[in-house]
């Protein structure tokens, strides 16, 4: 289990597992519940390069990240590990 502190966001931090490449067991920590629920349900069993296309640079309101682009982030440096 990978734990990410995020920055700029609702979410405090954001826990996953990358098996693979492929992204399982995302765990949002605070946040929108039901959507980032929601999210992590259509996300399970996703190669991680493909969530990352679709979710890297997403904006919430008036921030200049969300808790997609940051979960996008926290990808990409897990992937390069």
């Amino acid at each position: 289990m990978t734990t990410y502190n995020t920055s700029g966001i609702c979410a405090k931090e954001i826990n996953f597992d990358l098996q693979d490449g492929i992204v399982r067991n995302v765990k949002f920590n605070g946040g929108c519940p039901g959507n980032l629920q929601a999210i992590s349900s259509l996300l399970e069993g996703m190669p991680a390069d493909e969530v990352v296309k679709k979710l890297k640079g997403i904006t919430c309101g008036q921030k200049t990240t969300s808790c997609t682009d940051q979960l996008a982030t926290a990808l990409l440096e897990q992937m390069k590990k």
